[in-house]
């Protein structure tokens, strides 16, 4: 399963961590991913996506359903 929130669709980053030195290492930067269950009123069911916690945020300001709507789950 890749490291995707579904909803912001924000994935990894690639960079550099550079010491006091100037050295430098190549690190990953991935996202705080959740699974999360969600509750779908209108739907009357429970819809579990791996969001991140911005994605959360997102959720909780537009409301499930749109998120669903667009989605298309």
């Amino acid at each position: 399963m890749s490291r995707i929130c579904e909803v912001s669709g924000k994935a990894g980053l690639v960079g550099n961590q550079v010491s006091h030195s100037n050295r430098k290492k190549l690190i990953k930067q991935m996202p705080n991913l959740q699974a999360k269950r969600f509750y779908v009123p209108e739907e009357d069911r429970w819809v579990t996506i791996r969001v991140s916690t911005a994605g959360i945020r997102t959720i909780t300001k537009r409301g499930i359903y749109a998120v669903v709507q667009e989605l298309g789950i």
